[in-house]
């Protein structure tokens, strides 16, 4: 079975008691109420999800386990004479819920580099996609035509106790997460680098070895993938990819389906496509200016040119933080260390100077502060990789890491197939006119 995944059941076990006494002694117990406002806006702030993996706090950012970004990064384990933590530590962390020894990461490295392998109707299928299609729309067809690999979906067929469907599900998501860096660099390779492809060197460790793929050798892009693919893991369950992946994945679907579906949303602009937004807006910025640096008087203008055409700033706000982002300031430590005299870094800088003061003085914005997407694509851009539309796969490769350890989750805790109740208009008119009661 693999001492991981022995663990991850004995872990489950645990607190599936846990939860089935809360659920017996506190069921009926009101968690909050819900506006009206919230049910035609998104169900924004409904507490109606259980996530083991992260929490998201407004005023101290992301949590994963319990520990923050930069407890990550000091505390997890790093390649030998990197500075940057392993993601397969935090795939550890958000699976089992302690910090993993050196040892458990490289047993996760080992578990990956066997399992690797893709298919080569898998290849096919994204060749039959015209090179001009985007390469968010590649990456779900080269994961949905993986499927046929589904280990839960061949054993759910074949009958099984639903008490065992966790283990197939563990399985399911270890080998999709080892096979996306391999589809991710082939849908690059293939789109940007002539179809000249690069094979995997299985010793390098699973972020190491996706930089490799892509083409990139250098030891600071290594730590920046590193990085990058811990920092984008997970935020908590209710965002669109991390809840798509768990509401397909609640009616049975296996992972690859679920995952798939995540990677749809993720593709979204509001979503995981606004880091190819943010450094989009940076260079049109930049070449209509004239090139070169501007000043910090010429971005302000630009800035309120862009709000006053009805646009947004891309990178800056969120739906939940109330501060900068823990993951924006992980990258720009990083920039400072690595690459603090990159012109389009320095750009960023000024960027993130001119602009949460004039949304705050617009009065209308919780949340003036940058997010990840607004420093990310500038570190990309300085290793050389300046093709922004891929960037959102590399967001998704490292997305897989959170919503498949939840998946794992949702089937060991045995969660329902999730089902909320809607209304129409006219039923809301009549309840606010006390005609009728919600149920």
């Amino acid at each position: 079975m693999g001492y991981i995944k022995e663990k991850f059941k004995v872990k489950a076990d645990e607190l599936n008691a846990e939860v089935k006494d809360l659920v017996k002694n506190h069921g009926t117990k009101k968690i909050e109420d819900v506006t009206l406002a919230q049910v035609y806006q998104g169900m924004r702030g409904i507490t109606g999800l259980v996530t083991e993996t992260s929490l998201l706090d407004a005023n101290e950012g992301i949590r994963f386990r319990g520990y923050s970004i930069p407890e990550l990064r000091e505390k997890m384990p790093k390649v030998k004479g990197g500075a940057e933590p392993l993601p397969e530590g935090l795939f550890y962390l958000m699976l089992i819920g302690e910090l993993p020894a050196e040892a458990d990461v490289q047993h996760l490295s080992n578990q990956w580099a066997r399992r690797s392998h893709v298919p080569n109707h898998v290849f096919a299928a994204i060749d039959a996609l015209p090179v001009s299609t985007h390469p968010m729309t590649m990456f779900t067809v080269g994961v949905m035509a993986m499927q046929t690999e589904s280990a839960f979906a061949k054993a759910y067929a074949e009958g099984m106790n639903k008490k065992d469907y966790w283990s197939v599900m563990y399985d399911d998501a270890m080998d999709l997460i080892a096979r996306l860096p391999r589809i991710a660099a082939y849908i690059y390779r293939r789109k940007y680098k002539g179809n000249n492809h690069i094979q995997p060197n299985g010793l390098l460790d699973w972020a190491g070895n996706f930089a490799h793929m892509l083409g990139y050798e250098d030891e600071g892009f290594k730590e920046l993938m590193r990085l990058y693919m811990t920092i984008h893991a997970d935020h908590e369950g209710g965002n669109v990819s991390a809840h798509t992946t768990h509401l397909v994945g609640s009616a049975l679907s296996d992972a690859y389906l679920s995952f798939a579906a995540g990677m749809n949303g993720l593709a979204g602009p509001l979503h995981g496509l606004a880091n190819q937004e943010v450094i989009k807006w940076i260079l049109d910025m930049r070449e209509e200016l004239g090139g070169g640096m501007p000043t910090k008087q010429q971005i302000e203008d630009y800035v309120r040119k862009t709000l006053a055409e009805g646009k947004v700033v891309p990178g800056y706000g969120h739906a939940v933080l109330r501060k900068t982002d823990p993951r924006f300031t992980a990258q720009m430590e990083f920039a400072k260390k690595h690459l603090s005299d990159d012109e389009l870094v320095r750009i960023v800088w000024l960027v993130y100077e001119t602009v949460p003061p004039i949304l705050e003085s617009l009065g209308k914005i919780k949340n003036p502060w940058p997010n990840v997407d607004a420093h990310s694509g500038a570190l990309l851009v300085h290793y050389g990789l300046v093709e922004y539309e891929f960037y959102t796969v590399l967001f998704g490769v490292s997305r897989a890491l959170g919503v498949l350890a939840s998946l794992c989750w949702d089937r060991a805790l045995g969660f329902s197939l999730e089902r909320p109740k809607s209304v129409t208009t006219e039923w809301m008119k009549q309840f606010v006119e006390g005609k009728v009661e919600a149920e």
